[in-house]
């Protein structure tokens, strides 16, 4: 019999997921206190919420993340010995996952960190506290808690010695700490002998200017048809898993059946049902989009916290499709709606009838929308994820309305059987395929490489080749029937998944294989290749690569992009690699690409504002993320404009669009203007 393993979660696996970025099972309450001879406590208290546990600060290598602080600055003072608990010691138990001995906290702990008080006047500890918390079914990311005491937090009995050392009055102050946005860029321009620029013009606003040279075209149309387009694909794909399959004939036979002396009724009411299911996905995309925004999305979309849960999400679901165990939601939740199907009279009851649906074909369904909502947030549009969700549900919905009108078509159904399973393992070897992919992201976002594009093309190639190999009847699962012979369709999809293999192989070489450029990682990342086909010089820098463009006489292509976005890895491949195109922009332009999603960390904190809100810039990332949206008002990638020496555009701004045409005419557009 099947292992079920029961998943609790809201109302799909895929909104646990973002939840837990919403969840904040532990809360902090920071405070200073007088340790005597000249010294202070910083005081973390925290308290963690039922059911959850916090590490220690001690944990062995090779284990989870372990509670710490950070300063982002100190002044006037100096660390002493180490962040510890001070109130109680940790609960250490052996991990079975981690395989060591591991130290947790649960309800409350005060955490305190020393600071000998070197100087009151200029005293200054600014930093933040991550931990990680954990319950039984799942771990939130350690995410920063900030703190700031001033000299004016110090409490009154702190007696600094006359003696202390005068140099710590310098060593690392407010000015140091607090980095202009400038003073970094400058130095890098220096070191590369060219002219400083003046920043305060480069990052003033253009939002204005933007809008004033748009010609009303919008290219977010085009991205949310494609979201449409695809979500309208993979729910047609889950109509042949068995979660939904075998629904088809059963609702519809239940529709007729309750309507037996008005057909009229029974397509009425079968219209109802298809449309309740809509509702209830485009509802679940809009309370999705409600609770984190487009913007939030968008980061989570490439944050490497997330595509690692994503990544073992989807390698669970793929296992579950291959039989290896099963995956159903607490059976009490279907209960419950099925008695209020019967409880409900009229369209009350459709809505239930549907809303059992979507609960019975999670198993089937789950993994494919919580996809299909990872890839909308990638677009950066606020309506991505409801109109993913909208295709998705209109591809399901359909069959049930239509063999409402013609009953006589269940006939040329093919019934329930061996076939839907098999149906269920190969979706499971392409959700195992695809959350490569969500690993890759995780990858670049870090730095770790250690899933470059050579090792990620073989990794698909071993599966597909496996994946025709099982058509074939040549790998049997537990869940399988006995094949006797190898049907024609079978044959014709191993044939295909070969040829896939086949037609891969040459990536590990350098071959573009353009129509996989946004999922396989960027050619950056081969190890070997044939021919290099990439820009001769691309600044990573903005200001940087704008005093280069005004000592050189060339307009500026600007480009904001990120490690995880999917389509500005299409573009780089099919679009910029583009001979027309990249001769185009080697000979006429500076060519300056800015990742908002790099994890290095920048030399010092920058603190901005950022919408009437005071934020803190850490990494490069974030600082690229922040001129984005502060000074061209969007946060969407692939994201490109054409400015003068000044930061002003030259023409409007251009997103996503894999027509080379369309590229090159904007860039000649901003060429001539700048001549």
């Amino acid at each position: 019999m099947n292992k079920k393993i029961v998943l609790s979660v809201l109302s799909m696996f895929f909104l646990a997921a973002f939840s837990i970025f919403a969840q904040e099972p532990i809360s902090w309450n920071f405070s200073i206190e007088d340790a005597g001879s000249g010294e202070v406590d910083i005081v973390a208290k925290a308290t963690v919420d039922q059911g959850w546990y916090m590490y220690d600060t001690e944990i062995p290598e090779g284990g989870p993340n372990p509670t710490m602080i950070e300063f982002d600055n100190i002044s006037g003072g100096e660390l002493l010995g180490k962040f510890k608990a001070s109130d109680k010691k940790a609960v250490v138990k052996f991990d079975e996952i981690f395989q060591m001995e591991i130290g947790s906290f649960t309800n409350t702990v005060t955490f305190k960190q020393r600071i000998k008080v070197t100087d009151k006047a200029i005293f200054a500890a600014v930093g933040n506290v991550r931990a990680q918390a954990c319950n039984d079914a799942t771990c939130t990311p350690p995410l920063p808690v900030d703190f700031d005491f001033g000299a004016n937090s110090l409490p009154k009995t702190v007696i600094v010695s006359s003696t202390a050392d005068a140099s710590t009055r310098t060593g690392s102050g407010t000015d140091a700490a607090n980095l202009s946005l400038t003073d970094a860029d400058m130095a890098a321009a220096a070191a590369s002998n060219l002219q400083p620029v003046d920043s305060d013009i480069l990052w003033t606003p253009v939002i204005s200017e933007l809008q004033a040279l748009s010609d009303g075209d919008d290219l977010a149309d085009a991205s949310l048809i494609d979201i449409f387009l695809k979500g309208l694909l993979w729910g047609f794909a889950a109509l042949l898993t068995p979660c939904v399959w075998p629904m088809i004939p059963i609702t519809v036979s239940f529709f007729l059946n309750r309507n037996k002396k008005s057909r009229k009724r029974a397509i009425k009411d079968a219209s109802v049902y298809g449309m309740s299911i809509i509702v209830i996905y485009v509802t679940l995309g809009l309370i999705i989009t409600a609770i984190f925004g487009a913007s939030a999305l968008n980061n989570l979309a490439t944050s490497p916290v997330f595509n690692l849960i994503f990544f073992v999400l989807l390698i669970t679901f793929a296992f579950s499709f291959m039989g290896a165990f099963e995956l159903v939601l607490p059976a009490s939740w279907t209960n419950k709606m099925d008695s209020k199907v019967d409880s409900s009279k009229g369209w009350l009851s459709l809505f239930f009838m549907a809303f059992t649906l979507a609960l019975v074909s999670f198993s089937c369904t789950g993994p494919i929308i919580g996809w299909l909502l990872v890839d909308a947030a990638t677009h950066g549009n606020f309506l991505a994820p409801t109109m993913g969700m909208f295709g998705f549900a209109l591809a399901l919905s359909i069959p049930f309305s239509l063999f409402a009108i013609f009953p006589s078509w269940l006939k040329t159904l093919p019934k329930s059987g061996s076939w839907l399973n098999s149906v269920k393992v190969v979706l499971g070897f392409i959700v195992l395929a695809v959350s490569l992919k969500f690993l890759s992201v995780a990858d670049l976002s870090s730095g770790w490489g250690l899933l470059d594009r050579d090792i990620f093309i073989s990794l698909w190639i071993v599966l597909f080749v496996l994946l025709g190999i099982y058509l074939l009847g040549k790998i049997k699962l537990k869940s399988d029937s006995e094949l006797k012979h190898v049907s024609l369709p079978r044959l014709f999809l191993a044939m295909i998944s070969f040829t896939f293999a086949m037609y891969m192989v040459p990536g590990l070489w350098g071959a573009p294989l353009k129509p996989l450029s946004s999922i396989i990682p960027p050619l950056s990342t081969q190890d070997f290749k044939l021919v290099d086909n990439s820009m001769e010089l691309v600044f990573d820098d903005y200001e940087t690569g704008m005093a280069y463009a005004a000592q050189t006489g060339r307009p500026v292509l600007l480009e904001f992009g990120g490690h995880g976005c999917v389509n500005c890895h299409k573009m780089d491949a099919t679009v910029l690699a583009d001979e027309r195109v990249k001769n185009l922009i080697e000979d006429e332009f500076v060519f300056i690409v800015l990742m908002v999603d790099e994890r290095t960390r920048l030399p010092q904190i920058i603190e901005v504002d950022d919408g009437g809100r005071n934020s803190r810039l850490r990494t490069i990332g974030d600082k690229w993320s922040y001129l984005q949206r502060h000074k061209f008002g969007t946060q969407s990638q692939p994201f490109y404009v054409v400015l003068d020496h000044q930061g002003k555009p030259l023409t409007p701004s251009h997103s996503y669009d894999e027509s080379v045409d369309n590229y090159l005419e904007f860039l000649q557009i901003g060429l001539r203007k700048f001549k």
